[in-house]
């Protein structure tokens, strides 16, 4: 039987990211609070030991197919501007440091000396294109919008690596849609229950919800009761997970 493909998927929250790996026989590993903290993980002698408060997971490093990385934003984000902590950037790197250390560590494995290839297939670190985060790692190797993907609204997307770009597919928005969904105002827009899976660029624009204003319930209503409303905003799009997917096999 053939062994299958491991995928890391660190600070991955819900999982979304990897899913199609996943779905299609990868072993995917998910390092994600409460579970796992990143920022605990230690690395010695060809193995990388995953640690939680109850539990640990050991991995051999150069069994690793490839790694998808979304470190918290939260401290990177333009969009902090009135929290009661103020932002410590220091602490924002902590996690990015320990998802960087693990990718660089199955890279540095030693292999033949005339392979041209290194050892991890592909690896990617995502965060929101408007924050910090790029002042620490230079110009993202790719920035994408939900709606370029067949997803009907913006989020601008920064992705750092070493992988294929997914094909973009984008589904024209009107204008109003475009209004509606200013990245900085409303993380999304959706139809109402009369247009759920219509394309957005036929969307009425007095159909047109605004994301901050939906119910819990209403914010991917198929994690609704699995997720709470934080890790709800921060799903993936499946459609660019699909693409990502399909261009990094």
């Amino acid at each position: 039987m053939k062994t299958p493909k491991i995928i890391l998927d660190l600070c991955g929250g819900t999982g979304s990211w990897s899913l199609p790996y996943k779905n299609s026989g990868y072993k995917v590993i998910t390092i994600t609070l409460p579970d796992y903290d990143i920022c605990k993980t230690k690395i010695k002698d060809g193995h990388i030991c995953f640690v939680g408060n109850e539990k640990s997971h050991l991995v051999v490093a150069k069994e690793i197919y490839g790694i998808l990385a979304a470190p918290p934003c939260t401290m990177f984000s333009f969009a902090r501007t009135n929290a009661k902590k103020p932002r410590d950037l220091e602490e924002g790197m902590e996690c990015v440091r320990a998802c960087l250390d693990i990718i660089w560590k199955v890279m540095e494995i030693k292999q033949d000396t005339i392979k041209k290839t290194l050892p991890l297939k592909f690896w990617a670190l995502e965060n929101p294109y408007f924050g910090f985060l790029k002042n620490f790692l230079g110009k993202p190797a790719f920035v994408f919008d939900p709606w370029e993907f067949g997803d009907g609204y913006q989020k601008r997307t920064a992705l750092w690596g070493n992988f294929n770009e997914p094909v973009k597919n984008p589904i024209p928005m009107t204008e109003e849609a475009k209004a509606k969904a200013k990245t900085n105002s409303y993380l999304h827009t959706m139809g109402n229950s009369t247009n759920r899976g219509k394309l957005p660029s036929i969307w009425a624009k007095k159909d047109l919800i605004k994301f901050d204003m939906l119910a819990s319930k209403d914010i991917h209503s198929e994690a609704f009761g699995i997720w709470d409303k934080q890790a709800r905003r921060s799903i993936t799009p499946a459609r660019f997970a699909k693409a990502f997917f399909e261009s990094n096999l």
